[in-house]
């Protein structure tokens, strides 16, 4: 009789510790986001006493209005850029410091920095670096001008182009571009910089996906004649990789969506919207205007738009990507 009831009594007491994490996690998690997808259906403005039910008509504005279609054209061009070159770069520079043995832990520091430098600091770096009177970029485009290489730039040398017309022509006739200040490079700069920022991450995951390669199967793929370095990565390495990866894009594709801290650094969602992301939206409406309604429709679409990609990625993880 004690030997029946004593897994019951076991069952009881683990819900009894488990219990306190589960509430503070639907105080924590679940409760905010109830609350923000109820006010998501109002007008309502922090402050103010009084507020309408509006329906669906805060998710219209998001998919109707001019401002609301530059922030999701913006975050997918961004999303859309950062992650496949991210994960690219990380791969490549995990293969790299991979076969460089003791020597790679220098190049491992020097990719890794950007992930361990604080947000003031590389914003402060890049908006010097930069800036369009004396940023490094600038000023060494310029050091071209009048010379060879500004023909060779602006692709003076073919008969059919107008060296005026390129990038490097018009720069050197006139002025380079302000990075930051241009609605043409803006978001092409905040999408350097996210890659620069992101890669470094990708590539410690990698490296720690590279560990798990059993060496046995590298020799065997070479006794069986794949004798070039990029078959056995094509036949073993890359496959083996297979839940790294899809672990990394998917971290990579979030990390993506929730970019504001460069945003809000450096441009401030402008110039004219077009580094408008959802972050950088939430922030502005919610906190700045204080109009916690459409705000909280951006953020019930954003957190819509993750549970999608992390979905995905267990369909992936369950489906395709298990070996043995």
């Amino acid at each position: 009789m004690i030997d029946t009831l004593r897994p019951r009594g076991l069952f009881k007491t683990g819900h009894a510790f488990v219990a306190p994490a589960v509430l503070l996690m639907i105080l924590i998690l679940m409760v905010p986001v109830v609350v923000a997808a109820i006010l998501s259906f109002s007008n309502y403005s922090l402050g103010s006493p009084d507020f309408d039910w509006v329906g669906v008509k805060n998710y219209s504005k998001l998919f109707a209005r001019s401002t609301y279609k530059k922030m999701l054209t913006a975050s997918f061009v961004y999303i859309g850029v950062v992650v496949p070159l991210s994960v690219f770069l990380g791969l490549g520079a995990a293969l790299l410091i991979n076969s460089l043995g003791r020597f790679g832990n220098i190049y491992k520091t020097i990719y890794f920095l950007p992930v361990m430098a604080t947000l003031l600091v590389m914003a402060i770096v890049w908006e010097f670096i930069l800036h369009p009177d004396v940023g490094v970029v600038n000023r060494l485009l310029a050091l071209g001008c009048g010379t060879f290489a500004e023909t060779i730039l602006s692709f003076g040398w073919l008969p059919w182009v107008d060296p005026a017309t390129t990038f490097y022509g018009h720069g050197c006739a006139q002025d380079f571009p302000h990075w930051l200040g241009s609605k043409h490079t803006a978001l092409g700069t905040i999408i350097f910089i996210g890659v620069w920022q992101g890669f470094g991450f990708n590539m410690v995951l990698y490296l720690a996906g590279l560990t798990s390669v059993p060496r046995e199967l590298v020799h065997a793929s070479v006794i069986d004649g794949a004798d070039s370095a990029w078959d056995r990565f094509w036949l073993v390495t890359w496959p083996m990789l297979g839940p790294t990866t899809v672990f990394v894009v998917v971290i990579t594709t979030i990390r993506s969506f929730q970019v504001f801290d460069t945003v809000e650094a450096l441009t401030d969602g402008g110039p004219v919207k077009t580094t408008y992301v959802m972050m950088y939206a939430i922030y502005e409406k919610g906190i700045l205007q204080k109009l916690i309604g459409i705000g909280s429709a951006i953020t019930i679409l954003f957190l819509l738009f993750v549970l999608a990609v992390t979905l995905v990625q267990r369909w992936f993880v369950e489906r395709r990507v298990h070996y043995t």
